[in-house]
C-alpha cells in the first residue's frame, strides 16, 4: 500500500447470495484471514440486508466484519421496505454503504439525500463508507474533478471523522463492465478527493479512500499502490472468498 492508514478491504455482494451458500463463502474468507499470524488490513462484506444478522454471528470475534448496504435516514417510521441504520447495528453490523451510485441512479438519490443517510449511519454508531464517481458522459467531457468534488462536499455527513467516515471513489462506468481507468487517473481523483477533505475535515489525512470499479486479483496490487489508495471497494470478485482472497492479500 502507499500509504500509513490501515488498509480496508471491502466486498459489497449487492443484491446477491442466499444463505447456505453465503454462510460457506464467509467461513472459507474467515478461515482463510485467521490462518495469517497478523491481518494488516480490515476486512469488510456487505451482504444483502437479509443475511446481515446471520453473517454478523457467523463474523464474530473473527478479522472479518459485517455492513450493510444501505440505510435509510430515519431511525424508524411507516418506510415499507427500508431499513433503519439502527437496524443494521442491531444485527450486528458495523459499516453501511451510503451513495453507491446504483443508489444514486436506480432510486434518484441526491448529494443531499446520501449526506443524510451519513448522518443516519454516524448516529447509530455505524462507520459510513461514503460512495463518489463520475459518469462516462461526465468524464468525457472534462467534468471528473468538479463532479466528484461536489458529490463529496455536499454528502459528507457533519460530525464525520477518521475514525467513522470512509470515502470510495468508484467510477461509475468503470463498475462491472471489466474497464478500470489509469493508475494516473486514480492517482488524479484520489489526490484531488485529499485536497478536497482537507477543507473539509481537521483529520483529513485520517480518513480512507478505496478505489472501486471492476477490481480484481490481476489488477488489485497495482491500484493498492496508488498514491492516497488506502483500500478497495470490490463488487463482483468479492462473492467467492477464492476470487476476494487474492485482493486482500495485496493489503496484509
Amino acid at each position: 500500500m502507499s500509504s500509513s492508514l490501515r488498509p480496508l478491504i471491502a466486498g459489497n455482494w449487492k443484491m446477491n447470495g442466499l444463505k447456505r451458500e453465503s454462510a460457506e463463502e464467509l467461513k472459507s474468507l474467515i478461515h482463510k484471514a485467521s490462518e495469517q499470524n497478523s491481518v494488516g488490513c480490515d476486512i469488510l462484506i456487505c451482504p444483502p440486508a437479509t443475511l446481515v444478522a446471520s453473517m454478523a454471528e457467523l463474523a464474530n470475534g473473527s478479522p472479518v466484519s459485517i455492513g450493510g448496504q444501505d440505510c435509510h435516514a430515519n431511525e424508524k417510521g411507516a418506510h415499507t421496505g427500508d431499513t433503519s441504520a439502527q437496524m443494521l447495528k442491531d444485527a450486528g453490523a458495523d459499516y453501511v454503504l451510503v451513495g453507491h451510485s446504483e443508489r444514486r441512479t436506480d432510486h434518484n438519490e441526491s448529494n443531499e439525500d446520501v449526506k443524510a443517510k451519513a448522518e443516519a449511519a454516524l448516529k447509530a454508531g455505524l462507520i459510513a463508507v461514503v460512495c463518489v464517481g463520475e459518469t462516462l458522459q461526465e468524464r468525457e467531457s472534462g467534468q471528473t474533478l468538479s463532479v466528484i468534488s461536489g458529490q463529496v462536499s455536499r454528502s459528507l455527513p457533519a460530525g464525520g471523522t477518521a475514525e467513522n467516515l470512509v470515502i470510495a471513489y468508484e467510477p461509475v462506468w468503470a463498475i462491472g463492465t471489466g474497464k478500470t481507468p489509469t493508475v494516473e487517473d486514480v492517482a488524479d481523483v484520489h489526490a484531488h478527493i485529499r485536497n478536497d477533505l482537507q477543507a473539509l475535515l481537521k483529520d483529513a489525512d485520517g480518513v480512507r479512500l478505496l478505489y472501486g470499479g471492476s477490481v480484481k486479483g490481476s489488477n488489485a496490487a497495482e491500484l493498492m499502490n496508488v498514491a492516497h489508495v488506502n483500500g478497495a471497494l470490490v463488487g463482483g470478485a468479492s462473492l467467492k472468498a477464492e476470487d476476494f482472497w487474492p485482493i486482500v492479500e495485496t493489503s496484509l
